[in-house]
């Protein structure tokens, strides 16, 4: 894992029904795509896009020139081949698992999930070729993926504006993230508990105090990481209040303890 370092060496056996020899590798990634692509097209060009696999920024952006001259009949990659880059020669499009940013606990994944689709659509047929976008997805009925389809972009942004007023989130209510961490998770929830259970000032202005529960990324560089949401109304003064809340609780020992008002992500 990229994120907190564990490794775990591959099963022989099914840990649920123990079954041996049986487990296969799945997953649309980058270089399973290309090892199917590949025996699909076997005579075409294929270039595999991802910043894990090019040491510098230099030969990254070497890659994608040669790309951008036609040195490749198809290209495999990660976001990474939407952000900003031109290929005139580019006309089929196709985003494997659109709406998987949908999943998860950030309440802005369906604006960002939308914003990307709309610039990975964008890459086919950006010169004098018409181009061709096909998005795989589970939730054809989703406001994301039919406003792409039906290229009406307020559509989406109306519907997405409609579901943060209902549940009084930003920018029509504000949200604070406390993220407590340790090296001893039963020390940051304790923490946490603590936290959520003595937040008098935060009451006092009408807000609500969710958690503590699991950050949706536990660990990171061996240090667990416990999340607490405080959600109240836009003109509430939860600066103040988190001063004052805060201020009897220092965290001792190698508890940390960061506090996001209006938060860009929520992992």
């Amino acid at each position: 894992c990229h994120q907190c370092g564990d490794s775990q060496a591959k099963p022989t056996s099914c840990p649920s029904c123990h079954a041996e020899d049986k487990l296969a590798a799945v997953g649309p990634g980058v270089e399973r795509l290309a090892e199917e692509t590949a025996e699909l097209f076997p005579q075409a060009r294929i270039v595999t896009l991802s910043s894990d696999m090019f040491g510098t920024a230099r030969a990254l952006k070497e890659q994608i020139k040669e790309i951008a001259e036609g040195a490749a009949d198809i290209i495999i990659g990660t976001q990474l081949v939407a952000k900003g880059h031109n290929f005139p020669k580019l006309t089929l499009v196709g985003v494997i698992d659109a709406d998987l940013g949908l999943h998860g606990s950030d309440l802005r994944a369906a604006e960002r999930t939308f914003q990307l689709m709309r610039q990975v659509a964008g890459r086919a047929g950006r010169a004098d070729k018409p181009g061709v976008a096909l998005l795989q997805t589970h939730q054809p009925e989703h406001p994301v993926i039919t406003s792409i389809l039906s290229g009406d972009e307020e559509e989406f942004w109306d519907a997405e504006a409609q579901a943060r007023q209902d549940a009084a989130a930003p920018p029509f209510g504000r949200m604070v993230g406390i993220i407590i961490s340790a090296s001893n998770p039963e020390a940051a929830f304790d923490f946490g508990t603590r936290l959520a259970q003595n937040a008098h000032p935060l009451l006092a202005i009408g807000a609500q105090v969710f958690g503590p529960a699991s950050a949706p990324i536990a660990r990171i560089r061996g240090r667990h990481r416990v999340r607490l949401l405080i959600k109240c109304d836009k003109t509430a003064p939860v600066q103040a209040a988190i001063r004052q809340w805060l201020q009897a609780f220092a965290p001792k020992g190698d508890l940390r303890l960061a506090v996001d008002i209006d938060p860009q992500s929520f992992l």
